[in-house]
């Protein structure tokens, strides 16, 4: 039995999921938005303190920002009126405000920076195991390169919210604030009448700004999944499209990707251009001036009032300017929420039921009536199907391409439920074991072998702790040990994405290697020896006989060789079983078997009668 890698703990979501390794902590945030989401995670933990810190943090720097203008007026009227009896205070006010603005603002980014990290980490994982823990009808509907373009650059993107996106708006935030209040605590309060027009206007604008720029940053991010998705299934079938002379097409198709990409960033460059605030602060300092030497020569105020007021005025430009780009960051960093949340919210048919059935498995499998479409489909694949095997049985399964043979035995590990009748194993409807029991006892071996871009040794023993030794002994199981061995590094050699650096045969071997050693206690094989030669088939089956001794086991194959000792054959025609028994049987009584062998093997029916005669 395999290795239980789940840590067991339980997942508090309102959906299905077939893998939670942990409490989902953001569960609920998820249901409420990207904004809410995006909340719960800023404020996750120990983030509470950091975000406290980088609150704290930026009102000081404002405060110092702006009291260092007021300094400076001080300062001057001091030195105007020819006394000198405080410009030392004054002098030593001015490096410890100008010293200490750098200073926290150097310690705020630090600590806005590791919140940033954190986050961006803490989505990073939450949207790996929820990929994890979704059906495999939920992959079968997805495009890969747009699920790789959330995973990388939609998450990165909350990072850049953080840092600089949200400390940089609070900043601007303090930076309008903190002006205003310490014109209104030290100057005559009509000169506020500018700074608070012009927060408004800027306000106003800035409203009408973010509006636009949303549907822009929505469009950028739908449009960088798309060219990613070209992207990657270009380069996943390349081999087709150099056999095929389609770089042309597949370069054209890719290049009109990118233009409306490219098209989406000049449509938000433009709305950029036309950002009206960073015309209203030069007009908002210009008529502060004039105010300010307007109340100059009613003798209201000093000069030295004056040069505070407008630098006071000036600190205004920080959140005019940053905000032209700020806002463009954080919108598309909630585009990118609302897309992960997207996926992640999207139900999965299959739940992990963790409180269910947890046992060794002997093998009864018992098929009542099932019937089974694929999601989105209404054709059905298998209609009715029943019947009975037991513990220890190996069968066959056989029938033309579409029969639905491969479809039947993915049933089993509950890659897909019915949608009408049950499976029971051990009398157990499959629903009720608990997933990761279920799925730790069957081994599926199939004609199209997955291998990871890894150490042979690693793809044999994946999802096991297992030694050296035990490795080599299911590997000279499965005649792999001799070819393993003449590479240059051994078990130890990296066969490449997707095993490309071996052939059909030695990755179908090592796939067999792999499932030798999890011991399952139900084996299904479809076509797993469709690429090894004769010879070798003959080793590999006679160390499948001894190792499939007490398991229950489904041969998918066209091969004579295997289908003769299965115990029980099923022939399967347009998703319904048609005839069932013994290789003898069958051939007395069965019209569509004896074909299979007919056609497939040019062989003479009435040699076939005979055979089953003797």
């Amino acid at each position: 039995m395999k290795n239980n890698i789940s840590t067991g703990f339980s997942s508090q979501v309102n959906h299905k999921v077939e893998f939670s390794p942990e409490v989902d902590k953001f569960a609920n945030a998820r249901q409420k938005g990207p904004r809410q989401w995006i909340i719960a995670h800023m404020l996750a933990g120990s983030n509470k303190l950091i975000v406290f810190t980088i609150f704290i943090g930026t009102i000081l720097t404002a405060t110092l920002n702006s009291g260092l203008m007021v300094i400076i007026g001080l300062a001057l009227d001091e030195f105007a009126r020819g006394e000198g009896s405080n410009l030392m205070t004054y002098a030593f006010l001015f490096v410890i405000f100008a010293v200490g603005s750098p200073i926290l603002n150097l310690i705020t980014n630090l600590v806005r920076e590791t919140l940033a990290q954190r986050m961006e980490k803490e989505a990073r994982r939450e949207f790996y195991v929820n990929l994890l823990g979704k059906s495999q009808s939920f992959h079968d509907s997805q495009r890969i390169g747009d699920i790789m373009a959330r995973a990388t650059n939609d998450v990165r993107m909350l990072n850049f919210m953080i840092s600089p996106g949200l400390s940089l708006l609070f900043e601007s935030f303090m930076n309008l604030i903190t002006p205003m209040v310490f014109i209104a605590i030290f100057y005559p309060s009509e000169l506020l009448i500018t700074p608070i027009l012009f927060t408004i206007f800027f306000l106003i604008t800035l409203r009408g700004y973010i509006r636009k720029l949303g549907p822009v940053s929505n469009q950028l991010r739908f449009e960088f999944g798309q060219m990613n998705t070209i992207l990657n299934e270009t380069l996943s079938g390349i081999e087709v499209v150099k056999g095929s002379t389609s770089e042309e097409f597949e370069m054209n198709r890719y290049l009109a990707n990118a233009q409306g990409y490219r098209d989406a960033f000049v449509l938000q460059g433009k709305i950029m251009a036309k950002y009206i605030p960073l015309l209203l602060i030069g007009l908002a300092i210009t008529l502060g001036l004039g105010h300010g030497i307007l109340l100059f020569f009613q003798e209201r105020i000093t000069v030295g009032t004056i040069i505070a007021y407008v630098g006071l005025i000036s600190n205004l430009r920080f959140p005019t300017f940053i905000s032209i780009w700020v806002f463009a960051l954080i919108k598309l960093a909630v585009s990118g929420a609302e897309r992960l949340l997207d996926t992640m919210e999207k139900e999965s048919d299959i739940d992990e039921n963790i409180q269910g059935v947890e046992k060794d498995i002997n093998g009864l499998i018992k098929f009542e009536n099932v019937s089974f479409k694929y999601p989105g489909s209404s054709k059905k694949v298998l209609s009715d199907v029943s019947f009975i095997i037991a513990p220890g049985q190996t069968v066959a399964i056989v029938g033309t391409t579409g029969s639905g043979k491969t479809t039947l035995t993915k049933l089993l590990s509950r890659l897909y439920d019915p949608y009408e009748g049950r499976i029971l194993i051990d009398d157990v409807n499959i629903k009720e074991w608990k997933l990761d029991s279920l799925r730790n006892q069957i081994s599926y071996i199939e004609q199209d072998t997955f291998l990871f871009s890894d150490e042979i040794a690693e793809n044999i023993s994946f999802g096991q702790t297992s030694s050296l030794d035990e490795i080599k002994r299911v590997a000279k199981e499965a005649q792999a040990h001799t070819f393993i061995e003449q590479l240059p590094s051994g078990y130890n050699s990296k066969v490449g994405e997707r095993g490309v650096q071996l052939s059909g045969g030695q990755k179908q071997r090592i796939a067999i290697a792999r499932a030798f050693l999890t011991d399952p206690r139900i084996l299904i094989l479809d076509d797993s020896t469709s690429a090894i030669d004769s010879d070798t088939e003959d080793k590999i089956q006679r160390a499948m006989t001894k190792i499939l001794y007490g398991r229950t086991t489904f041969l998918i194959t066209h091969r004579l060789s295997q289908i003769r000792w299965a115990d029980l054959i099923l022939v399967m025609k347009r998703g319904k079983i048609i005839a069932r028994g013994t290789h003898e049987i069958l051939l007395k009584t069965s019209d569509e078997y004896r074909k299979i062998f007919v056609k497939r093997f040019n062989l003479d029916e009435k040699i076939l009668l005979k055979e089953a005669v003797v």
